[in-house]
């Protein structure tokens, strides 16, 4: 019986082991996507576990950003980190400050397939900014039609922007303009798209005592003017976060000021013809129109994990920047594309001229030498 008993215990070892040895590490993936953004990441995951054998990537929606920040940050205290993290941009500073808590991109990527490639780039990543997009206008042509404005008319200044309101909602109109995320479309990047300054201390980058100096007469003015829009009727507030993107999709909205980002969804749900129009500026303020900043998130690297746990988040990240992947994101989504090739190789594909607009981020963030403020 003894025999017996060692003799089966070393067939199933030798039976098992190759299972053993093929067995997939598994990378944990948190995000803050929903609704078509969602299905995208999902879709994703799915292609990367598919096309190899050695890692499964696991990707779990926590929230919002917010609400996706704060579950990192909880699980890091309690041990139960994920590998990948994603935090919207307002959490940059919290994710660099926290000492011992994340491991930089450059060195978990030096670690993978993608050596050559992260090492000709210039300085070293801290994350990977996968989904960063900038705020672009939103128009619903078959509101401005319902309204009697020629859809096609220049958007390019608030100043033109506010005729216009006036004429949609002598035309109508219930909600002429709507928006999302004010602070970030309306002060941020007001701020550099103007070339004035949104903090003191070079906008922050220079020290930590740093003081917003949102209350300009750039600022004051533009927020003076949207104020007395709303007062009018003519700019309709409905949240601080994104709530307006909701209004702007089921078609009661003729102008929606909007992350470019917002290209998946109005794409997946709207019943109109819709276009996409730079950011307008206020002409004779600062030096405007300089560039837009980006917003969104980027990918965060957890420290605590074990060497082939941060191999796979090395490969996963190498096949989410992977030109062909970047390409159809942006594409997809409007998210900026995070590589030359991937921007070049949705050009040659005849999109930006087959869907007029959607290049609009691109040129918006790089039509201008940088300045001090943009």
């Amino acid at each position: 019986m003894k025999k017996f008993s060692v003799g089966a215990l070393a067939v199933s070892t030798t039976l098992l082991s190759p299972l053993a040895a093929h067995a997939q590490t598994e990378v944990q993936f948190w995000h803050a996507f929903t609704g078509r953004l969602g299905e995208l990441v999902a879709a994703q995951v799915e292609d990367f576990n598919a096309s190899q054998d050695n890692y499964t990537v696991v990707q779990s929606h926590k929230g919002n950003y917010s609400e996706t920040l704060n579950a990192g940050i909880a699980a890091f205290r309690a041990g139960e980190q994920p590998q990948i993290l994603m935090v919207f941009e307002v959490g940059t500073a919290t994710m660099m400050a926290a000492s011992g808590a994340t491991r930089p991109v450059h060195e978990v990527m030096a670690a993978g397939a993608v050596k050559g490639y992260y090492t000709s780039t210039d300085g070293d990543m801290l994350s990977l900014p996968f989904n960063a997009s900038t705020p672009v206008l939103w128009v619903n042509r078959n509101a401005f039609e319902a309204a009697g404005v020629d859809p096609d008319t220049d958007l390019s200044t608030w100043q033109n922007v506010g005729e216009t309101l006036t004429a949609l909602q002598a035309g109508g109109s219930t909600c002429p303009l709507v928006t999302a995320w004010q602070s970030w479309i309306h002060l941020e990047n007001f701020s550099a798209y103007h070339d004035v300054p949104f903090a003191t201390m070079d906008n922050g980058f220079a020290g930590l005592d740093t003081e917003l100096s949102v209350n300009g007469p750039a600022q004051v003015a533009h927020l003076t003017a949207m104020g007395e829009w709303a007062a009018d009727g003519k700019f309709i507030y409905t949240g601080r976060r994104n709530e307006g993107g909701a209004n702007f999709r089921a078609g009661e909205c003729a102008l929606f000021t909007e992350s470019s980002a917002g290209y998946a969804g109005i794409k997946a749900e709207a019943k109109f013809d819709f276009d996409v129009r730079p950011l307008p500026y206020w002409e004779g303020v600062g030096s405007a129109p300089q560039n837009t900043i980006i917003g969104g998130a980027s990918l965060w690297v957890m420290e605590g994990h074990e060497a082939d746990e941060y191999k796979g988040a090395g490969e996963f990240l190498s096949f989410l920047s992977s030109s062909d992947v970047q390409a159809q994101w942006h594409q997809d989504t409007g998210y900026l594309p995070i590589t030359a090739e991937a921007s070049a190789a949705t050009k040659a594909s005849g999109f930006y001229e087959a869907n007029v607009g959607t290049e609009v981020a691109v040129i918006q963030m790089t039509a201008n030498a940088p300045t001090a403020n943009s």
